[in-house]
């Protein structure tokens, strides 16, 4: 299993979709929450993500589409 950590930062109008719940169950990813900060304008989260490189990107290309920016967090 590959494992890739990333941040969303969401727009206001998403603070309240299924996001990460949709990640996990849609894509088959195991999700743990590293850091999160949401108000009511907008809201970020630093995920990592744990399963098949191809249903890593599937997702990510999916959050993208949905109006999610999504960044690569390398870890040093």
């Amino acid at each position: 299993m590959a494992k890739q950590r990333i941040r969303l930062t969401l727009p206001g109008e998403l603070r309240s979709e299924p996001i990460i719940y949709t990640l996990g169950l849609q894509f088959n990813l195991l999700i743990t929450i590293r850091q999160a900060d949401l108000t009511k304008d907008r809201g970020w989260v630093v995920l990592e993500l744990e399963g098949a490189d191809k249903d890593i990107e599937a997702g990510i290309t999916w959050a993208t589409s949905k109006g999610v920016r999504v960044d690569i967090v390398n870890e040093q």
